[in-house]
């Protein structure tokens, strides 16, 4: 019977020590920890410690470059949480090769879109090779025909080609680690070329400050690897801190989302991460299923990442859980991004969520955060993501790029030797957001409280009203949490120019075919946010599962207004 690799190494822990990967690799091989592969049934399917993933991906480098792969071609990769991905992503760190992680079709809307999509990624790596599952085999060939790669198909490819002659390259600290790629859902995707040594100064700040890992310390995650936070949290960092990982896959949460808590109880795990709603389905899913067998005493880091951190999620959570162990001071909020490898900012340990209460009709005239006074309809707690991390720097700027002082919102700038080389082939693009001085554009908006950053939006979602700056999460949360029915990405907030200025449109996903209760939700909705934001809204109801989704789970407004726009929604109702 095979098992889990252990939780200890065995080894005396390193902390992103080192130069590469692949000497990273190296060192976590000499230990006992690896990463474990888990079934939508909770089975284990596959064990692979660190060191025969050193062993395979040194063998697979070889017989890659003896296949005519160059030391800095891009490698396209299908990042399926299995092995395989694993296999293939190390052996191009040992060739010299750069992987490209390339999503799965869940997260899309059909055979052809998915096709499309990985295409132009592929092409915006100029990708030499693309790899991917033998269940995705035909759809990889068809989304790389015509394209003349040198090698298409599974890691099968390279089996039959002699491993010996080859000469593995000395890779370097400045050389490209992989490429991590924007949604896309927009534009053509972005490449974000992260370099080995750009990776270990994020690997170093989430580990050591950040995480603060300690002996004894094991993740757990069903974060998909093609995103950033899947891709650096939970599987790069973990490696290059010798920690063993247990895997569900992402496609398998959403199904079953208490088989992520089954297995940090199972396996004693103390780390994991995920976006609000994570959290959010495992808690409605406590509501009817039986939990009595959790135990999240040893959860001590319950990250929350890759979207804005909604407090009455995490508080409903903790509520659920705490009698199975779980802490609300677990809680850890953060923020961060894939040009920047990952994180940027981490909240404190060990205290939870902290929230700063500001008055929202200041923020929204006069972009200043007030503090409110009590808790009313006009406030809003806004989330402390903590401090940057050490050797890094954020500043919150004004439209004429000077910096602004403590509770002024702007523009969110950051620096730091965790930052992208560029987008990698398009150098308008970088330029757009990197400075010749280093800072980075990120294009957020938000404010420093007491030396931490808080997330307020995106600048390109900020809706303008009359002169008031209207966050359009404001409004999706107002009406999820206000109207019965509704759930958390059940709205989309977005403004439409009009002849009078912008007007806002609210999509709203519906379950009901009845016409008496479809139109009740569509002036329940309008007469919630008249209340609570006083603004008129265009109200339309579309289908569920509808609204779409960026390649991390997110919901992507400026997809769903192009969708709009389109008329990718018949017969629109208005209230």
């Amino acid at each position: 019977m095979v098992s889990v690799t252990p939780s200890e190494s065995g080894l005396a822990p390193r902390l992103a020590e080192f130069g590469t990967v692949a000497e990273a690799l190296d060192y976590a091989a000499k230990g006992a920890t690896g990463f474990n592969f888990y079934s939508g049934r909770g089975e284990l399917v596959e064990v692979l410690s660190y060191r025969d993933l050193r062993d395979q991906a040194l063998d697979l480098a070889q017989r890659m470059l003896r296949a005519g792969l160059v030391p800095g071609e891009r490698i396209a990769i299908v990042a399926e949480s299995d092995g395989d991905f694993m296999r293939a992503f190390a052996a191009c760190q040992y060739a010299g090769l750069v992987p490209a992680p390339l999503p799965l079709p869940a997260a899309f809307g059909g055979k052809d879109h998915y096709i499309d999509h990985i295409r132009r990624m592929i092409q915006g790596a100029q990708a030499s090779a693309a790899l991917a599952p033998a269940a995705l085999g035909e759809w990889l060939q068809a989304a790389t025909d015509g394209l003349g790669l040198k090698a298409v198909g599974t890691l099968a490819l390279f089996q039959d080609i002699p491993a010996a002659g080859a000469d593995l390259p000395k890779v370097r600290g400045d050389h490209l680690c992989y490429l991590q790629f924007s949604s896309g859902s927009t534009r053509f995707p972005l490449g974000v070329a992260v370099t080995q040594d750009a990776l270990m100064a994020n690997a170093a700040g989430i580990t050591r400050h950040g995480l603060q890992v300690r002996g004894g310390d094991r993740a757990t995650s069903w974060l998909p690897l093609y995103h950033d936070m899947g891709l650096v949290g939970f599987m790069l960092a973990p490696l290059i801190a010798q920690l063993s990982v247990d895997y569900l896959p992402t496609r398998e949460f959403a199904r079953r989302p208490l088989l992520w808590l089954s297995l940090i109880t199972r396996n004693g795990g103390t780390i994991s991460y995920s976006p609000s709603f994570g959290y959010e389905l495992a808690a409605r899913r406590a509501e009817t299923a039986s939990t009595e067998e959790l135990d999240l005493s040893r959860w001590r880091v319950a990250g929350i990442g890759g979207d804005m951190v909604r407090p009455r999620v995490m508080e409903r959570f903790s509520t659920a859980f705490a009698a199975r162990g779980f802490r609300r001071e677990a809680f850890v909020a953060s923020y961060g991004m894939a040009e920047a490898s990952l994180a940027l900012t981490f909240a404190p340990l060990d205290r939870g969520i902290v929230t700063d209460l500001i008055e929202l009709d200041r923020l929204e005239n006069e972009q200043i955060a007030v503090p409110a006074q009590t808790e009313s309809t006009r406030a809003r707690a806004f989330v402390l993501n903590g401090p940057p991390l050490p050797g890094h720097a954020v500043e919150v700027r004004d439209e004429d790029g000077k910096p602004l002082p403590e509770r002024r919102v702007g523009r969110i700038f950051a620096r730091g030797p965790s930052l992208m080389k560029a987008y990698f082939g398009r150098p308008e693009e970088t330029a757009a957001v990197m400075g010749a001085d280093g800072w980075l554009d990120t294009g957020d908006l938000g404010y420093i409280c007491d030396g931490q950053i808080v997330i307020t939006g995106r600048a390109k979602d900020l809706i303008l009203v009359n002169g008031r700056n209207i966050w359009p999460q404001d409004l999706e949360w107002t009406a999820e949490h206000q109207v019965a029915g509704l759930r958390s990405g059940d709205v989309a907030a977005f403004s439409v120019d009009a002849e009078s200025g912008e007007a806002v449109t609210v999509l709203v996903q519906c379950r009901s075919a009845d016409p008496a209760a479809r139109t009740a939700l569509e002036q329940e909705v309008a007469g919630v946010l008249r209340a609570a934001h006083g603004v008129e809204v265009k109200v339309v109801l579309v289908p569920t599962h509808a609204l779409p989704q960026t390649s991390s789970g997110k919901l992507s407004r400026s997809r769903a207004k192009q969708m709009y726009l389109h008329g990718a929604f018949a017969a629109p109702s208005a209230a």
